[in-house]
C-alpha cells in the first residue's frame, strides 16, 4: 500500500490550479520505475516479510543502549520511548536534529534527570553518531578500493569526512585533556559562531569556555569508563539500519552479483552525510532519490532498487513515527496536572 501511493505521488503533477491530477501520458522513466517498485513490494513472500518485522525490531532496540551508556539510571523503555519520540520529532519537524536534541533534553529533564546529566548525554550520544557517520564513507571507500571499484562523489564525501572526523576528535581530545584547554577551545569555538550568527544578525552564542570546562568535569570519569561501550553501542545502532537496507534490497531481488554488500554499504553510508544536512524533514525526497541513484549506478535493476528503498525507508521511518507519537502522548498525558 505505501509503495501503491508513492507511485501515485510521483506520477502526478499540479495543474494549473493547484489542483493534483495524474498523467494519462506516457510516463518517465523513474515513474515507470516506481510503479514497477509497487508491484515488486507487493510481491515479497510471508518469509521475508518475517524476516524484515524481525529485522526492524533489532534496529529499533538498539535506539536506547548509546543512552542508557551515557545516561546512568535511565532504563531501557525510559531511553527506548524518549529516543522513539525525539527521533519522530527530528523526522517531521525542520530543523532535524536539532528538534530531536530538543525533545530528547525535555523529556529528560521531566523525568527528573539533572540538567547536567542530560546535557553530557546529549552531547555524547550526538557527538559519538556524527563521528560514526564520518568514520563510514572512510570506510566504505576503503572497501570499494579493496573490491576494485570507484566513485567520486564517495571519495569527495570520504576526504570531507576525514577533515572534519579529524577536527572533531582532535577538538575533543583537547577539552578532555585538561582544564585550560577545554576553556580555550570552548572559546575559540563560541568566537567562530558568534561571527556566523553576527552575519545573520543574530546574538552571539551565549556559551563559552566555562561550558566546555564544566561539561569536561562531567564527561571525562564517564568515558574513561565506558568509551567503548558508547563506541559499540553507537555502531550497533547504525549498522542495524544498514542491514534493514541490505535485507530489503535482497527481498526484492535486488541480487549480490547486481549490487554486492560493500556497494550498499558505500551508497548507504553517503547519503547518511547528505542526510545530515537538513533539506527537507527527515530526509523524505533526498535519501530516496540519493540511494535509488546510487544503487542503479553499482548495477542494480531501477523497478527493484526502487521498491527495496521503499520499503527500508517504510521500516526506518513509519514504526519510529507511531511508537514516537505515543511516547510523546504518554510522556504528555502522565505530566499533565
Amino acid at each position: 500500500m505505501i509503495c501503491e501511493r508513492y507511485g501515485a505521488l510521483v506520477a502526478s503533477v499540479e495543474s494549473p490550479d493547484g489542483a493534483p491530477e495524474v498523467r494519462r501520458r506516457k510516463h518517465s522513466g523513474w515513474q515507470r520505475s516506481a510503479f514497477a517498485g509497487a508491484g515488486a513490494a507487493r510481491g515479497l513472500s510471508w518469509q521475508w516479510v518475517a524476516v524484515l518485522v524481525a529485522a526492524t525490531a533489532l534496529n529499533l532496540a538498539t535506539f536506547a543502549p548509546p543512552w542508557m551508556v551515557a545516561l546512568p539510571g535511565i532504563g531501557f523503555r525510559q531511553a527506548l520511548a524518549m529516543t522513539q519520540a525525539s527521533t519522530a520529532l527530528s523526522i517531521v519537524a525542520p530543523g532535524g536534529a536539532a528538534i530531536g536534541m530538543a525533545g530528547s533534553w525535555g523529556m529528560l529533564r521531566g523525568w527528573g534527570f539533572r540538567s547536567t546529566d542530560v546535557a553530557r548525554a546529549v552531547t555524547l550520544t550526538g557527538v559519538w553518531n556524527q563521528l560514526v557517520n564520518l568514520a563510514f564513507p572512510i570506510f566504505a571507500l576503503f572497501l570499494l578500493h579493496v573490491d576494485g571499484s570507484q566513485t567520486a562523489l564517495l571519495a569527495t564525501a570520504a576526504f570531507v569526512g576525514v577533515a572534519v572526523f579529524g577536527v572533531v576528535v582532535a577538538a575533543l581530545a583537547l577539552v578532555l585533556y585538561s582544564d585550560n584547554l577545554a576553556n580555550d577551545v570552548g572559546d575559540a569555538a563560541a568566537g567562530v559562531v558568534s561571527w556566523i550568527r553576527a552575519r545573520f544578525r543574530r546574538e552571539p552564542a551565549g556559551w563559552g569556555g566555562a561550558s566546555f570546562t564544566r561539561f569536561r568535569g562531567d564527561a571525562v570519569d564517564l568515558l574513561a569508563r565506558r568509551w567503548y561501550a558508547l563506541t559499540l553501542a553507537t555502531l550497533a545502532g547504525s549498522l542495524t539500519v544498514f542491514l534493514l537496507l541490505v535485507l530489503s534490497l535482497r527481498a526484492v531481488g535486488v541480487s549480490a552479483s547486481e549490487v554486492d554488500v560493500i556497494e550498499v554499504f558505500a551508497a548507504w553510508s553517503l547519503m547518511r552525510i547528505i542526510a545530515a544536512v537538513p533539506i527537507t524533514p527527515g530526509g523524505f525526497g533526498v535519501v530516496e532519490l540519493g540511494l535509488t541513484t546510487a544503487l542503479v549506478a553499482f548495477g542494480g535493476a531501477n523497478a527493484e532498487v526502487v521498491a527495496g528503498v521503499l520499503i527500508y525507508r517504510f521500516l526506518t521511518v513509519v514504526p519510529t513515527l507511531v511508537i514516537g507519537g505515543v511516547s510523546a502522548l504518554m510522556w504528555r498525558s502522565r505530566r499533565a496536572p
